[in-house]
C-alpha cells in the first residue's frame, strides 16, 4: 500500500481488544477483517480507554477476527478491552512520530472543506485531502486551531465520524 490512501474510514464494525504487542482481536459485534476492504498497510486507531487512544499500522490480517499491528510503528499506551476502533488510510508517516497526535488527522472531502469555509468554522482547512488539525489554548486563554494540509487531494471517501469538527452539510 502507498504512503496514504483516500479512505477516511475503511471499516469500523464491532468492538475490539488489543494487547501491548499489537494483537487486535474481536471483542463483540460483527467483524470480518478478511473482507470489506481491510488491507495490510492501513492504519487502525483505537478509541480512548482510560490510558488514551492508540494506533498502529496493520502488518498482518491473521483471520477475520485477528489483526497484528507493526510493532515498529506501534503507539499504544497500554492494553485495550471492548473499545471502538476505526481502520483508515491516513498518512503512515504520522503514526508514532508525526507532527499530529492520534485523532488529529482528518480525511477532508471537498464538501466538508466547503462547509467549513461557508460556516467560517475555526477548523476550516485550506485544502481537501489529509489535514492535521490541532486545537490548543494560547498563553492568554484563547482557544486556537492549527491546520496543516499533509496531502492535498479531492478524492477522500468513506466519511469518518468527525462531523463535530468537519460537518458534511
Amino acid at each position: 500500500m502507498a504512503l496514504w490512501g483516500n479512505k477516511d474510514t475503511v471499516y469500523s464494525s464491532g468492538k475490539v481488544n488489543c494487547n501491548a504487542a499489537g494483537v487486535v482481536t474481536r471483542h463483540s459485534g460483527t467483524i470480518d477483517w478478511t473482507a470489506n476492504g481491510v488491507a495490510v498497510g492501513q492504519v487502525l486507531t483505537l478509541a480512548t480507554d482510560g490510558a488514551g487512544p492508540g494506533q498502529g499500522i496493520i502488518q498482518e490480517i491473521v483471520s477475520n477476527h485477528e489483526i497484528k499491528l507493526d510493532t515498529e510503528r506501534l503507539d499504544l499506551p497500554g492494553t485495550f478491552s471492548d473499545v471502538n476502533y476505526e481502520i483508515r488510510e491516513t498518512p503512515k508517516y504520522e503514526v508514532r512520530g508525526g507532527s499530529f497526535g492520534i485523532n488529529e488527522i482528518f480525511g477532508v472531502d471537498p464538501a466538508e472543506q466547503e462547509e467549513a469555509r461557508d460556516d467560517k468554522s475555526q477548523y476550516r482547512p485550506a485544502h481537501a485531502g489529509w489535514v492535521g488539525i490541532h486545537t490548543y489554548t494560547d498563553m492568554h486563554g484563547n482557544v486556537r486551531v492549527k491546520t496543516e494540509t499533509l496531502v492535498a487531494g479531492s478524492t477522500i471517501t468513506g466519511d469518518s465520524n468527525d462531523d463535530a469538527v468537519l460537518p458534511d452539510s
